[in-house]
């Protein structure tokens, strides 16, 4: 945020780091490290510290295909404080590129306190990596569950029965007698 209202104003760095991102698809899988240069370019621009470099940066690793260079630099802007909807952002990333690289437990416990945190535009994303972390994990119903109560908001109808079954899904399977 750098409104004096609490808005976020794009500064022109935000705004020519999302027009790069725009041209992501131009690349393809050949020209993949021109775009991580034509990021890295950018991330050099700010401040030595800045948790929003070695963010965007991973990012750029994640969106080509490499997750395992990617989870140290998300690490790395975590440990600088990187906070807000980036810090959110990050902790999803993370997450999917921890269970990309066979650690989802990390992802999952990196995302379930994310469950309670303040609602925004990502919950769906945390619940959707989340049911993808807990598939891998051996742990598909519970999955499957929070990926129904996701999607039970969004449908025009069956909004409550849908997420009674998400509910029952993800509640303790009760123990045979």
């Amino acid at each position: 945020m750098n409104g004096t209202d609490g808005t976020f104003e794009p500064t022109d760095w935000d705004q020519r780091m999302a027009a790069a991102w725009d041209t992501f698809d131009s690349y393809g899988d050949e020209r993949a490290d021109e775009f991580r240069e034509l990021i890295g370019k950018l991330a050099d621009e700010l401040p030595d510290g800045s948790p929003v470099a070695p963010f965007e940066r991973a990012c750029a690793y994640d969106s080509t295909g490499h997750s395992d260079k990617a989870v140290p630099l998300y690490r790395e802007a975590l440990d600088r404080g990187l906070d807000g909807y980036r810090r959110r952002r990050t902790v999803i990333q993370l997450a999917s590129s921890l269970r990309n690289t066979g650690r989802v437990e990390e992802g999952i416990a990196l995302l379930t306190p994310e469950l309670d945190a303040e609602h925004d535009e990502l919950d769906d994303a945390v619940r959707a990596t989340l049911a993808l972390c807990l598939a891998d994990a051996g742990r598909a119903r519970e999955g499957v569950g929070l990926a129904v109560g996701a999607l039970a908001r969004h449908l025009p109808r069956y909004q409550r029965s849908m997420t009674n079954y998400a509910r029952l899904l993800t509640e303790p399977e009760p123990e045979p007698e």
